[in-house]
């Protein structure tokens, strides 16, 4: 007799955006992994409705809860209802717990976390705090909350002298945004797999920002991650450093992002996002628990880039969640 599990993810709205309907992609990606492993699977969609959400998951009975929700009603601050109610269900559940997925969603309490824990990240402001902005410096404008770039892009690129934007800032919530300098360099993402021996850092990937014009903020925004006619996206290229130069930096990378992984109680596998200046000293600009893992995505090239078969990370992941809930 096959074992089930659940595959959890987020309702998709009426029209919704490519962001929004990535999450699909994913479904079916890890259906199809989940059934070349030998499991039967049962999707179940995730809503505010959390008493009927438990009810459904305890009538079918898996072993295991694939967690994919990314969001609750499209709104990303939410997404941590979804390992709170797995947990209160009893059933294991993989990918990261409540906690880690309220602390790495809420980015500016995340970068407060890594300060205190000596992490690298840049220095980062308030919406009540642009007095202390220093002119010469450019900033990023950035929502607290949402991710895939939802609210970011080159406009949110700003000095001190930009009056227009420090107006628009007053007007916005300041439990939505904050403000982090930005960081002229290169940026890299690091994603992690957990193994019996710990995470597994897959080869880190640089994203190259092709022929942009002197001046142009690099910034992989919503843009460039979700929009297929626009220069972002066709300029934006994701390249696996091979180079003796860049071994060191990677190396340091990697480090940093095992720490990220210990700190912050990561499971199942995550990615961590840098820039690094022109000294190449690394800033942690996010940290993602349970990132995207459709087929295009950057873990699942990191995965391919170290001969990793998708079931296999699959797999791994599944070990993982029954080894730290069971």
């Amino acid at each position: 007799m096959k074992k089930l599990i659940v595959i959890l993810f987020n309702e998709v709205s009426v029209n919704a955006r490519k962001d929004e309907t990535d999450v699909l992609d994913q479904v079916q990606f890890v259906d199809a992994a989940l059934k070349e492993l030998g499991y039967e699977t049962f999707p179940v969609q995730f809503s505010l409705k959390m008493d009927k959400v438990v009810e459904e998951i305890r009538r079918i009975k898996p072993v295991l809860v694939f967690n994919l929700v990314e969001s609750v009603q499209n709104h990303g601050e939410l997404i941590y209802f979804a390992p709170a109610v797995l947990k209160f269900s009893g059933v294991p559940f993989t990918g990261s717990g409540t906690d880690s997925m309220f602390l790495t969603t809420n980015k500016l309490l995340a970068k407060k976390m890594m300060q205190y824990h000596g992490l690298p990240t840049s220095p980062f402001f308030t919406l009540e705090e642009t007095h202390l902005l220093q002119s010469g410096r450019r900033y990023i404008l950035k929502p607290i909350w949402e991710d895939g770039s939802l609210g970011l892009d080159e406009d949110s690129v700003f000095t001190r002298s930009n009056r227009a934007i420090l107006e628009k800032m007053k007007t916005l919530p300041s439990e939505d945004y904050f403000i982090e300098e930005y960081i002229e360099g290169r940026e890299f993402n690091v994603s992690l797999l957990a193994t019996p021996d710990g995470p597994m850092v897959l080869p880190p990937a640089e994203i190259l920002f092709v022929d942009y014009p002197e001046g142009k903020p690099k910034v992989v925004g919503y843009t460039a991650k979700w929009q297929e006619d626009s220069f972002e996206y066709r300029h934006t290229q994701r390249i696996f450093p091979a180079d003796s130069q860049s071994q060191p930096l990677c190396r340091t990378l990697s480090e940093i992002a095992r720490k990220c992984w210990k700190i912050f109680l990561l499971r199942g596998w995550a990615r961590v996002d840098f820039r690094t200046d022109r000294q190449n000293r690394p800033y942690i600009l996010e940290i993602n628990a349970n990132p995207c893992i459709s087929p295009d995505s950057g873990f699942v090239a990191a995965a391919r880039e170290a001969e990793i078969s998708f079931p296999v990370v699959i797999d791994n992941i599944l070990k993982d969640s029954l080894k730290e809930r069971l």
